[in-house]
């Protein structure tokens, strides 16, 4: 568990230096920080995994 915080940390902090410096715009790291829980395994990574199924099974209903 120390591991998998110690990497999502490690991967927002890249992630808020990247934003800053404007090498990738807000949306692109929004999802870069999203999918960091998905794999870091931490424990927002239910409620995230959750939220991103509803959010695709909502896009996949519109018409």
């Amino acid at each position: 568990m120390i591991v998998s915080v110690s990497s999502a940390l490690l991967f927002a902090i890249i992630t808020v230096v990247l934003v800053r410096s404007q090498r990738v715009s807000t949306g692109s790291a929004v999802l870069v920080w999203l999918s960091g829980f998905t794999v870091a395994g931490t424990g927002l990574a239910g409620p995230v995994n959750s939220s991103l199924g509803a959010i695709a099974h909502y896009l996949s209903t519109l018409h």
